[in-house]
């Protein structure tokens, strides 16, 4: 009876595991087959209230080969003949972020968000990781800015960077700032290290006042320093620890994967596979493929003066990028004009999360050469 009893068990064991695979293999196609449908992969159109083509307009998801290697890019404006406004990322290419917080840019620029080698629309798996330096980065902008200008017909164009893109972007604008007519600094870094330490020491003192022992306990197994940096544990709970507290990509953002990851699959801008090379450059990259340059880097003794205008926007819950150093270093920044601006309601996007004041900023300051709205 026992030799019945336990092939009656195996028995029924297996047919409960191949039901659990049979309904695991039909929701992995039926995700999949969703994730075509919502990846046609064109640049939406500008339209009026009857849906025709707004005339002038332009709205273009291109590839252009820069420095030996295709890279992509979209480039939306409502009046083609705005001034050019180059977006230069972080860690992460949010063209589709956009889409869930109109930054209402395309309005008054043409907009160019540029996807950098390594990642987004411009991964390749062929693209040696080693190769991806800030060097290579900062010549890979004066190629994507001069073509920007020979297409518009622009003798310079606006440089906007964004967390680990002002990294590359205030390099950028201080050896070539003929090619500029101002730099924005979105979250602007400035020693990343220290920024890292002050948010770890942030995080660890708001889960203790809420009584989260469990991440507390976390960190401090992972503690951040600066003759130790950021240990490879930190980073993994790095993203989740301050979405939780609010003080991550958006204010209003508590999770990366609601936040982050399932409006990055549901942008129709982009094909199945680039949402998948997208994630590929990001798993690989780790927080940004020039953490290691940026963490080793205090950018307050290597760029001190800037030849053009500048101007730092900045959340006052931003612990991706410390707000108290940023305030710092543009103090200490030399440059014809200058303006700083508090975002109170604003983590690590205030272009995002308070675009109507990041509006009245570029109209009324940046294209007038003005620094008026600064704090």
């Amino acid at each position: 009876m026992n030799k019945i009893s336990n092939k009656s068990t195996i028995r029924k064991g297996g047919a409960v595991m191949i039901t659990i695979l049979s309904v695991l293999l039909i929701f992995i196609l039926i995700v999949t087959v969703v994730l075509f449908a919502l990846s046609p992969g064109k640049a939406e159109p500008f339209l009026d209230e009857q849906g025709n083509l707004i005339e002038g307009s332009i709205s273009e998801k291109n590839r252009v080969n820069i420095n030996g290697v295709e890279q992509g890019m979209f480039i939306r404006s409502r009046d083609v003949t705005h001034p050019v406004l180059l977006y230069l990322h972080g860690g992460m290419p949010f063209y589709f972020l956009s889409k869930r917080y109109p930054a209402g840019l395309e309005d008054h620029f043409t907009v160019v968000w540029w996807e950098q080698r390594g990642s987004g629309m411009s991964y390749s798996a062929g693209i040696p990781t080693e190769s991806i330096t800030l060097e290579q980065l900062i010549s890979d902008t004066r190629e994507v800015t001069n073509y920007l200008r020979m297409r518009f017909g622009h003798d310079k164009i606006y440089l906007m960077g964004h967390s680990g893109g002002t990294f590359i972007g205030i390099y950028a604008a201080a050896q070539m700032p003929e090619l500029f007519h101002a730099y924005i600094g979105v979250a602007q870094m400035s020693n990343q290290l220290k920024s890292e330490q002050l948010a770890y020491e942030y995080m660890i003192a708001k889960y203790r006042e809420r009584g989260n022992r469990k991440m507390v306990r976390k960190l401090e197994s992972a503690p951040v320093t600066m003759s130790d940096g950021t240990p490879r544990t930190y980073l993994s709970l790095r993203d989740q620890a301050m979405h939780s507290l609010g003080v991550g990509t958006t204010r209003d953002m508590n999770s990366v994967i609601t936040g982050v990851f399932l409006p990055s699959l549901t942008c129709r801008e982009y094909t199945f596979m680039e949402k998948v090379n997208m994630w590929r450059g990001k798993s690989e990259s780790g927080v940004s493929w020039l953490w290691e340059t940026i963490l080793a880097t205090d950018l307050t003794g290597q760029v001190q003066e800037l030849e053009i205008p500048v101007y730092f926007f900045h959340g006052i819950y931003d612990y991706t990028v410390s707000y108290v150093l940023a305030r710092d270093y543009f103090e200490k920044l030399k440059a014809p004009l200058k303006g700083f601006y508090t975002f109170d309601f604003s983590a690590h996007s205030p272009i995002f999360e308070e675009p109507e004041k990041s509006i009245q900023i570029f109209k009324n300051d940046i294209l007038k050469g003005m620094n008026n709205l600064a704090d």
